[in-house]
């Protein structure tokens, strides 16, 4: 069994891979100062909830964008000696066409070789976690570059914590755009405002996208992930052709074969 890592800034997800089927989804808040130690019985307590253990684990595929946390799992993996991949723009087998390829965010790159192996190029990856990011696959499936912006509830805490009157809301969908309250005032701000940065920046990109492509945009597929993706505001953005929450472990599966051999996931999944 494969145990693919996805470990962001807010989140940890966890995905176990067995026969090249995601077979379960954990997901722990992101413990950035945690040590070895204490990632290690983390990612033990969350194997025990689908009554498994590091010794059904053969090997571990990570993408992670906190440095502290790189170098946690990678003595994790040697304690409990198991074969790691660590995705970097070296080890995710595509192109990579920016300025400075070593700095891109190696989750973004493992989207970006899901989404072209899943879904096809050329495509966008709209990822809603805690940044908004927006990656682009060339149609040969080249990662060309994207757009970043704050994630949405990232906004909402800056809210809550630099004023002295707006509380901490329920992320729901408002009636209408105009609130009658301080929460529904909040509401709209929040989730029409969030949807209408993330469709405009989705147009925009797309646009340019197809227009170095020489294809029109509807030619270019938009999938969408993310710890948000699943939330039903983020079902009525415009422009999505599929979401797909699993988006990034899905990558890891997919790497770790290419890359390291292990057994392909089955693309039925998507």
């Amino acid at each position: 069994m494969l145990l693919a890592l996805d470990i962001g800034n807010t989140n940890l997800t966890l995905g176990l891979v067995r026969a090249g089927v995601l077979i379960a989804t954990r997901r722990a808040a992101t413990v950035q100062r945690a040590t070895a130690d204490e990632l290690e019985l983390q990612l033990d307590a969350l194997l025990r909830l689908d009554d498994l253990s590091f010794g059904d684990v053969e090997s571990i595929a990570c993408c992670s964008v906190v440095p502290a946390l790189t170098a946690g799992i990678e003595a994790v993996a040697a304690r409990r000696e198991r074969p790691l991949l660590v995705a970097t723009a070296g080890t995710v087998p595509i192109p990579v066409r920016v300025d400075r390829p070593g700095e891109v965010g190696p989750d973004r790159l493992v989207n970006a070789l899901a989404v072209q192996r899943i879904h096809g190029a050329p495509a966008i990856v709209v990822d809603f976690g805690t940044a908004t990011t927006l990656d682009c696959v060339a149609p040969d499936g080249a990662y060309v570059g994207g757009a970043i912006a704050p994630g949405l509830e990232l906004g909402l805490e800056a809210l809550a914590a630099r004023t002295a009157k707006l509380p901490r809301i329920e992320l729901r969908t408002p009636d209408r755009a105009i609130g009658r309250d301080t929460v529904s005032a909040m509401q709209s701000g929040t989730i029409f405002g969030y949807q209408a940065l993330a469709s405009g920046l989705l147009e925009r990109v797309r646009r340019e996208l197809a227009d170095s492509a020489g294809i029109t945009p509807e030619a270019v597929k938009a999938v969408l992930t993310g710890g948000l993706s699943a939330a039903p505001w983020a079902s009525a953005l415009p422009g999505i052709d599929t979401i797909d929450p699993d988006l990034t472990l899905k990558g890891l599966a997919i790497l770790h074969a290419e890359v390291s051999g292990g057994t392909p996931l089955e693309l039925g999944l998507a």
